[in-house]
């Protein structure tokens, strides 16, 4: 089982419903799609935060890490990166998942409940 957490570029959306709009429009415009775009800077930079504190899953000797899937990098697409986390450490790699998203201009939305992460 897993915890999967997106986040993009953009302004934050005003309440939850609206970014679950954004979010649906995101997803079927770089994941849900035929066309493979690369991930963008912002992005890209966000990715190697996560993986300054965890390693990334393809690296992962000890089983620290908290990603499902690897390379995260591999997760991303333009704007917006959709990753999965193991259920066991979703709760502390979400929160700071989540937090170092503010300082970077991203948003951060939590899949399971629809809800903007604070």
């Amino acid at each position: 089982m897993s915890y999967d957490l997106v986040v993009w570029e953009g302004e934050r959306p005003a309440d939850d419903k609206t970014a679950g709009r954004v979010f649906s429009d995101l997803y079927d415009r770089y994941i849900d799609s035929d066309v493979e775009e690369p991930p963008s800077d912002r992005i890209a930079a966000y990715v190697a935060v996560l993986l300054e504190r965890w390693c990334d899953l393809t690296e992962d000797e000890e089983e620290t890490s908290p990603w499902s899937t690897g390379p995260l990098i591999g997760e991303a697409s333009g704007p917006l990166i959709y990753f999965p986390m193991r259920f066991s450490m979703a709760e502390e790699a979400s929160a700071y998942a989540a937090a170092v998203t503010q300082p970077m201009g991203l948003v951060c939305f939590n899949v399971q409940q629809d809800r903007l992460r604070p």
